[in-house]
């Protein structure tokens, strides 16, 4: 790889299409130049990844005119006749992406550690095994066969601390001798990241039978969480075994200048970069046709959850028996049959492919996908919490209220919320996805909103790695599209009584001040670059960052969906009343042009 990087090519092979893209220097700046696409190739009866990677790369050769591909692969780096790029890249989910299995001693404390460090490594976990997961010894045996996962990770107990439980577990895995879902030849790795005590019990019972691999223990104790080592090997394992293993991988690793990384750790990492670069805490969801993943940042912390049965097309129907129909209709503006709306979700996940051709089932779908990125984060907060086991000192008010398991994600900590996926990055209008997100996540006080492009993070995840800066740069410039600022007070109130003020000093010197009631949202435009001066005074009883009823002064983004002020309260609650529900519904779509006027008048708007 040269000093200085002035082009790069990156791919992701997803599991039905592979995207490359070019980026190239520009004078001080790396820009991203073009983008091809072609189908994956990983499955018969190409079964050669390199085959697709080949195809998108070659559509990226006749939109710029040169030359990147040669017999051997990839051109690097740069030639002097112009030809190829200084460095090439590629992350992967295709064929299934990495699928694991963790196991540990205690549910709520080493085996979340373990689906932590596992899912924070980009993997789907298959399931969580514990001693104290509440089923009989055999269902483990049984359960623990019948799953194929690429990798096990194993972990248990603090250092210095009993071996007991950990041995259990260890005589489980030995007992129910699991195969590996690639090669099945080969042995299957388990990592094991548990007491160090154990480690000599680990190799007896395990060595033989399993590629045993030993690291630093996930909870030394108990008031740490020490995942890194983990989450490395598991990245090695995932080179040496998966992608060793699946059709093609094994020439595509000679074309790459870093590792092969798995798309979701590429994705996490990008959503890493963008805290750094905008020094805020962000939130991203990625919705997906069978899967939603949920990344967030919060200072030094990183949490990634998958939500295997959330999705808006093969898992559509989890969607509808997890939300209920109750939840999905409250969210539609006008009256709809429940037995009709149950066989439009049935056909959305026979016919995956197929798109809303009509408003009413743009606002169905719209509908249905704020109630999976809303489970999605529900179950999101449930990983993003403290440690359990650790002793906390009680205040009397704790007495006094259940105390569970606290999730560290504050809203009004909030800086950016980054949605991605079909249903968020190719909305007819960006109002439109601004609207989701903010119907699903409900973010408190002042939080800036944005959309990947093109979904191209994984690519600028894994180039992060050899290139911040590069990845930076295309990051805010080409990848995400700023939708705006989002500003709502939290609190409740009477509708109609008044709930904000707000003093905008626009570019130019123009001065807008604008008065909200409880229960109204507003839309005013500012442009994507540009930055306006608020003073921003919630009435008493409501909060923007500075407690109740206290002013904020701040500075608001721009975006193509321009400021949006939502006085509709936090949390936010509809009416049970079908006929005024869908009344405000409809005010609401008019104040911020959601849909088409004259489609919203015909309702009755």
């Amino acid at each position: 790889m040269p000093a200085e990087i002035t082009s790069v090519l990156a791919t992701d092979c997803g599991s039905t299409t592979t995207k490359a893209i070019l980026i190239d220097k520009v004078g001080d700046e790396y820009r991203l130049v073009v983008r091809g696409e072609a189908p994956t190739t990983v499955e018969r009866p190409f079964e050669d990844v390199t085959m697709g990677v080949r195809n998108a790369v070659r559509e990226v050769e006749e939109l710029t005119g040169r030359k990147f591909l040669s017999e051997e692969g990839i051109i690097t780096p740069r030639q002097p006749d112009g030809s190829g790029v200084d460095t090439y890249l590629s992350t992967s989910s295709a064929g299934g992406g990495l699928q694991m299995m963790v196991a540990g001693v205690v549910k709520s404390m080493t085996t979340e550690s373990a689906q932590r460090a596992a899912l924070g490594a980009g993997a789907i976990v298959m399931d969580a095994v514990a001693i104290d997961d509440g089923r009989k010894t055999h269902e483990k045996i049984a359960l623990i066969r019948h799953l194929r996962p690429d990798m096990i990770l194993l972990s248990g107990g603090v250092d210095g601390g009993t071996v007991t439980h950990v041995v259990q577990i260890a005589e489980l895995l030995a007992a129910a001798e699991p195969r590996p879902r690639l090669g099945i030849g080969f042995r299957l790795p388990v990592i094991y990241a548990g007491n160090r005590d154990a480690r000599p019990h680990m190799e007896r019972i395990l060595g033989e039978r399993f590629d045993l691999r030993t690291v630093d223990n996930l909870r030394p104790v108990l008031e740490q969480e020490v995942l890194a080592p983990a989450r490395e090997e598991i990245h090695n394992l995932f080179m040496e075994h998966v992608m060793a293993q699946a059709p093609g991988y094994n020439r595509l690793m000679t074309w790459t200048d870093a590792p092969i990384m798995p798309t979701p750790a590429a994705v996490g990492l990008g959503m890493q970069t963008a805290a750094r670069e905008y020094g805020l805490n962000v939130i991203g969801v990625d919705i997906g046709g069978a899967t939603t993943d949920v990344f967030s940042v919060y200072g030094e912390r990183f949490v990634r959850t998958v939500s295997a049965n959330l999705g808006m097309s093969y898992s559509i129907c989890n969607v509808l028996l997890e939300a209920g129909l109750p939840n999905i209709v409250r969210w539609i503006p006008f009256p709809v049959d429940e037995a009709d709306i149950r066989n439009r979700i049935r056909n959305k996940m026979i016919r995956p492919t197929t798109v809303p051709q009509t408003l009413e089932e743009l606002a169905i779908e719209q509908g249905l996908a704020r109630e999976a990125l809303r489970l999605a984060f529900e179950h999101h907060k449930t990983l993003a919490v403290g440690l359990k086991g650790v002793q906390r000192q009680r205040t009397i008010d704790d007495t006094f209220t259940q105390v569970g398991a606290e999730t560290y994600i504050d809203l009004m900590e909030l800086g950016l919320l980054i949605g991605s996926g079909g249903v968020l990055s190719h909305a007819p209008r960006r109002v439109q996805a601004a609207l989701m997100m903010l119907d699903a996540f409900q973010p408190e006080g002042v939080t800036r909103l944005a959309v990947d492009s093109i979904f191209m993070m994984p690519q600028l995840g894994v180039l992060s790695t050899v290139h911040e800066q590069a990845a930076a740069q295309v990051f805010d410039r080409d990848c995400l599209i700023h939708l705006g600022t989002a500003v709502a007070p939290v609190g409740q109130g009477r509708e109609g009584e008044p709930c904000l003020v707000v003093t905008l000093h626009l570019p130019g010197g123009k001065v807008v001040k604008e008065e909200l009631a409880y229960g109204q949202i507003r839309r005013l435009p500012l442009e994507v670059g540009e930055e306006a001066e608020a003073e921003i005074h919630p009435a008493r009883g409501f909060d923007v960052g500075r407690g109740r009823g206290h002013a904020l002064r701040t500075i608001l983004h721009g975006g193509v969906a321009g400021i949006i002020l939502d006085c509709r309260g936090r949390p936010l609650v509809l009416s049970s009343e079908p006929a005024r529900r869908w009344q405000k519904l409809r005010e609401w779509a008019l104040a911020v042009d959601l849909y088409p006027r004259q489609f919203l008048e015909k309702l009755g708007g």
